[in-house]
């Protein structure tokens, strides 16, 4: 049974940094209320600003913002993190108001009976459809795991700029459908075949990121948790919940396809 969600809209308006900044600027996040999707008495799905941790962690500022912080105040109430996201993605994540609940939300992420859709700008041109089946480091400097990424290709489009052996390098829009949830599993899956995730410092093309943020005055990971969809651990209902492609995603987009790339 499919639930009907109400948007939520957030008490008071969500700030950040321009999404335009210049390319030696750093994406710094400045909250006061997280954009809700929607929130009963026993969870809450929110859309995650890019950059923003979901919770805090070794190496941050005394005074830096994180989700369940963040998130706690906004609702006047304590809330747990079920699943993970990394800070650098945006988009569509599950928080329970109860540690009974998170871990049973947390089950059915182990189970993996829940149905996650993202979306990343990616370097080159993909198949039309596939899957990556790549084993994957379970951790920065942990051993691999297998992994499982489905992708569709959902739109090319040339750039008209030189890099490395490319004289028109083309970027890609593509839906992933992890199966299973490793350590910056769609990151490393892309990398792997070279369908570098625009933005990603850690397993991408530094090179072609610097190129794109040059362009568009902007840097940040085009990566975007678009849908979740799971059981309420509750009334047992599907819920689905989505979080529009962010609109730094299509200015990229747009931009090379008033240049005539494409």
């Amino acid at each position: 049974m499919l639930a009907n969600l109400t948007v939520l809209k957030p008490k008071c308006t969500f700030f950040s940094t321009s999404p335009y900044l210049a390319p030696a600027q750093h994406h710094k996040i400045t909250v006061e209320a997280i954009p809700i999707l929607y929130q009963d008495t026993h969870l809450v799905v929110i859309n995650k600003p890019a950059g923003l941790p979901v919770h805090k962690t070794k190496g941050m500022r005394h005074d830096a913002p994180y989700v369940t912080q963040v998130l706690g105040k906004q609702l006047e109430g304590s809330v747990y993190n079920v699943h993970r996201l990394d800070a650098k993605t945006s988009g569509v994540l599950l928080l329970a108001r109860s540690p009974e609940l998170a871990q049973q939300l947390t089950n059915q992420f182990a189970q993996r009976t829940v149905k996650k859709r993202y979306l990343a700008i990616v370097k080159g041109v993909p198949p039309a459809s596939g899957t990556l089946d790549l084993p994957v480091k379970k951790a920065r400097k942990g051993k691999k795991a297998a992994a499982v990424t489905h992708f569709n290709l959902l739109d090319t489009l040339l750039t008209g700029q030189e890099h490395r052996e490319e004289t028109n390098q083309a970027i890609s829009l593509l839906a992933l459908l992890p199966e299973t949830g490793r350590w910056h599993q769609l990151r490393q899956h892309c990398s792997q075949q070279r369908y570098d995730i625009i933005g990603d410092s850690e397993h991408g093309d530094y090179g072609l990121n610097r190129l794109i943020a040059g362009l568009v005055g902007y840097k940040r990971l085009y990566l975007h948790a678009q849908r979740l969809v799971f059981t309420h651990p509750i009334s047992e209902q599907e819920i689905v919940a989505e979080a529009t492609m962010p609109e730094v995603f299509d200015h990229l987009l747009q931009l090379f396809r008033r240049t005539g790339q494409y």
